[in-house]
């Protein structure tokens, strides 16, 4: 029995939301053989909200026929016929680039449209989808890429990602929600799942009930970033693995039915909940699902970046994973194929992607990680990677997408190097960069984020330019960056974080991470060295 659009007749809805009442998102797929035979032009420019929920975005310049692709890779993790597959595509028809998303997802550009049946056939064969990739749907679940083979995991959350995944995918009952939903299920104690930032988050946790230590969830709710970023709140229960669907169900229930319509700014779950209170919002999960008991213990334990470089002994006695640092996330799937093949050379051929943009081979046997890391590749793709190069992220930045304001990904990946030159540190710095507001690449949770937007000189030219945060972490709780007055012209970044970093460097206690030292130091210290670079050290614009 289908659910009752509870918001049809509100009179103050959305454009997108008339739209979607008219048609479904997921029809879209029944349309994309028709234009694929007829040609781009033939597609009204009013359906092209609906090919999101094919994981597909038209790419800029419109007018050329190509679209990004997403590939849902539930907790990055994929079987070696898969990432075999995901390489094939991207070598034959993405022009040999593949781009690592922060949602463990797989990323394309210059998909044809032309192809994309041929593509879709492809992905089927090895169980793999775009369905719903983007979309105002339930997007990738993202989880614990370490999942069943991680020390650090309270227990196995395969089976319960491939439940909760199955029951959403391609669901009528999920397919129209105000906006997109974003679900992360992780048992890892050091917050692999990234948690705060999520619309739903599952955490590890225990609670003695009769007597006895039981392992399961707490639950999280109404994270998410872009303009105005919202970490999620305890829901203040405790669940057992079994419960997750279900609990999952109400939640998004509850998103779907009262989430707000009117304005898409407005449109995600944080506005519901903060609108709502915690306690009610909890209340209304609990007439859906029953009774739960009240939250136990936490075993979250820090957070790790969602970074796991180089080797470590997996729970199975006589093997160990290999982390491997791809920058800023982008490689080429003729890479990506090799990866595929040395993992089934040495190990089950399995890979796994990694929130932070990077991938992992597991199953090595211990004996042999030698000589797999002989090859080649390794160099191209350390194991061990410097510390601002291997730590750092980014979006898609205006090479591709229509909302970015400026370059990122190859002016991050310039920008890191020069700073792997520049600046020798004894800790990583993770840095993220993003071209618009809506924080794809999270720069919100990094320890420097910078935004791209546009600055008019004094001659009146408009040049690329960026504003820079500092101070985010996911630790206890999560804490936001903080922006950082000035606005600096792209052309003296890499100098301007150069001597900001070099101050760090010189002021900072041995070991001290940049957020220790941020925290100790406080944002005014770092707002006069800021102001002194731009003053005394580069020089300015605008």
């Amino acid at each position: 029995m289908a659910y009752e659009k509870v918001w049809a007749k509100n009179e103050r809805l959305n454009k997108n939301e008339i739209n979607k009442l008219a048609k479904d998102g997921l029809s879209i797929f029944a349309d994309i053989p028709n234009y694929a035979e007829s040609g781009f032009e033939s597609i009204p420019k009013d359906q092209y909200m609906y090919f999101k929920y094919a994981g597909l975005t038209v790419q800029q310049p419109q007018d050329k026929g190509l679209f990004m692709m997403r590939v849902k890779v539930p907790s990055g993790i994929m079987s070696n016929e898969q990432a075999e597959t995901l390489a094939g595509i991207g070598r034959i028809y993405a022009r040999n680039v593949i781009d690592i998303t922060t949602r463990q997802a797989i990323q394309y550009h210059w998909i044809p449209l032309e192809k994309l049946p041929e593509i879709f056939e492809r992905l089927k064969q090895v169980g793999l989808t775009t369905s719903e990739a983007e979309g105002d749907a339930p997007r990738n679940i993202m989880g614990n890429p370490l999942a069943g083979i991680d020390p650090d995991e309270l227990f196995d959350t395969r089976p319960i990602v491939d439940e909760v995944f199955r029951f959403f995918q391609d669901n009528p009952d999920f397919s129209n929600l105000p906006r997109k939903f974003k679900i992360s299920i992780n048992a890892n104690i050091r917050n692999a799942g990234h948690a705060e930032i999520n619309d739903l988050a599952f955490t590890p946790a225990t609670k003695v009930i009769n007597g006895e230590r039981v392992k399961g969830f707490h639950v999280k709710v109404g994270g998410g970033l872009a303009a105005k970023p919202y970490l999620a709140e305890p829901l203040g229960l405790f669940i057992r693995p079994e419960q997750t669907k279900a609990v999952a169900a109400a939640v998004t229930s509850l998103y779907r039915d009262f989430g707000y319509r009117k304005s898409r700014a407005r449109a995600r779950l944080k506005y519901l909940v903060a609108d709502w209170g915690i306690e009610k919002f909890r209340e209304k999960v609990l007439e859906l699902t029953g009774p739960l008991p009240a939250a136990g213990r936490d075993e979250t334990s820090g957070w790790n970046g969602g970074y796991f470089y180089g080797v470590h002994p997996q729970k199975q006695r006589g093997l160990s994973y290999v982390g491997v640092s791809v920058p800023v996330g982008r490689i080429h799937a003729s890479d990506f194929l090799t990866f595929a093949r040395l993992a089934k050379r040495y190990g089950t051929g399995e890979l796994r992607t990694v929130n932070s943009q990077n991938l992992i081979i597991p199953h090595i046997p211990t004996d042999r990680i030698g000589e797999l890391l002989e090859h080649d590749l390794f160099k191209k793709y350390p194991v061990r990677p410097s510390h601002f190069t291997g730590y750092a992220m980014a979006c898609t930045g205006n090479e591709f997408c229509n909302l970015a304001l400026t370059n990122t990904k190859d002016r991050m990946r310039e920008i890191a190097a020069y700073l792997d030159r520049e600046v020798d540190i004894d800790v990583p710095v993770r840095i993220n960069m993003v071209g618009c507001t809506n924080s794809c690449g999270q720069r919100h949770i990094a320890d420097i984020g910078i935004q791209g937007l546009k600055l008019r000189t004094r001659d009146k030219q408009l040049i690329d330019a960026y504003e820079i945060f500092v101070g985010g972490t996911l630790s206890d709780g999560g804490h936001f960056n903080e922006r950082l007055k000035g606005r600096i012209a792209d052309f003296i970044l890499p100098e301007v974080l150069k001597f900001f970093l070099l101050y760090f460097k010189e002021n900072k206690k041995k070991g001290e991470t940049f957020f220790a030292f941020r925290s100790r130091v406080g944002i005014d210290v770092l707002q006069d060295v800021l102001d002194d670079i731009m003053k005394h050290r580069v020089e300015s614009v605008g």
